[in-house]
């Protein structure tokens, strides 16, 4: 009789301790808010939370489905020029579309991460994010994860405090016009179409996989007053075309591909890249600038055929 009493105040205790453990582990799980119940409640990410709504993804946010969101915090947006009164001026649909490019249809831990460099990933919008993974951390379309594998119940939350993603509007040619860039559309389509121009540079910027360092509307102003010219049309052809190319670098470079020292132009020249000036930003110089160098003004403008990096100044050969 007394052996069975303790057998049955051990059965009791081992049964009361699973039954801890259980309820640990289940409140443990329910304790995790889901995607859009993170944003909600976290300040940083106020600026995201009323895209959320404005775009209609609150529901799928809130949803079962495992997703990997890579959410811009308001300092990214800001970094982006992107404010509450920006998100009013867009509709809905291209607010969504926006989203759509920062959530990956699954759970995507910071370490499941492609190394890349800059291997696809497809997001929910249909494009591709470009993501490399190495020592200094993980990087999409060239943004630092700033901080990775923030837990929730329906996937993963990586944060960007440094940019928000854009989709691609197009080709360079495309995305260059979108991107207000007349000046050096217009350049292009001189040299391609004019007398003695090159018709493969329409094609070259259209199809292939390039990086240009795209000079400012400004850039091309300040240019011609300095040649004593009013209009790119007076530019000599072979200046032109050789001008350009020097602007343009195989491959999709994004900011965080970058480093300083010669960067090979597909005008067989080369650039100086230089990251670490604390006075004047990153620059860029072509080998007739000496040292009027071109200050690096935007990063990682992404077109379907490789991106667009926008500086204060033309390169010359």
């Amino acid at each position: 009789m007394k052996t069975r009493i303790i057998s049955s105040k051990i059965f009791v205790a081992i049964t009361a301790v699973l039954f801890l453990v259980s309820s640990c582990d289940k409140n443990d799980g329910d304790d995790l808010k889901t995607i859009g119940g993170l944003i909600t409640d976290e300040p940083t990410f106020s600026t995201l939370n009323t895209a959320v709504i404005k775009g209609g993804l609150s529901a799928k946010l809130n949803d079962t489905d495992q997703l990997t969101l890579l959410a811009p915090n308001n300092d990214a947006f800001t970094a982006a020029g992107i404010t509450n009164t920006v998100l009013d001026g867009l509709s809905s649909n291209d607010v969504a579309n926006i989203l759509y490019y920062h959530i990956i249809p699954s759970k995507v831990l910071a370490s499941d991460m492609p190394a890349g460099p800059n291997a696809k990933v497809l997001t929910f919008s249909g494009d591709s994010v470009f993501v490399t993974k190495n020592a200094n951390g993980v990087f999409v379309n060239g943004i630092n994860v700033s901080e990775a594998d923030l837990a929730v119940s329906n996937g993963v939350v990586h944060k960007l405090s440094t940019g928000v993603l854009l989709p691609p509007s197009g080709n360079l040619l495309v995305t260059a016009a979108a991107s207000g860039l007349d000046s050096l559309a217009k350049a292009l389509n001189v040299a391609a179409t004019g007398a003695g121009g090159d018709p493969t540079l329409a094609t070259t910027f259209s199809s292939a996989l390039l990086t240009v360092f795209a000079p400012t509307n400004a850039a091309f102003t300040a240019l011609l007053t300095g040649l004593g010219l009013t209009d790119i049309t007076q530019i000599p052809m072979a200046t032109l075309i050789a001008t350009l190319k020097l602007h343009v670098a195989a491959g999709r470079v994004f900011s965080s591909d970058l480093t300083n020292g010669n960067l090979s132009m597909i005008s067989g020249g080369t650039t100086v890249v230089s990251l670490s000036n604390t006075s004047t930003g990153p620059t860029l110089s072509g080998p007739g600038n000496n040292t009027n160098t071109a200050k690096i003004t935007k990063f990682n403008i992404v077109a379907r055929n490789g991106v667009i990096h926008l500086i204060d100044k033309v390169l010359l050969p």
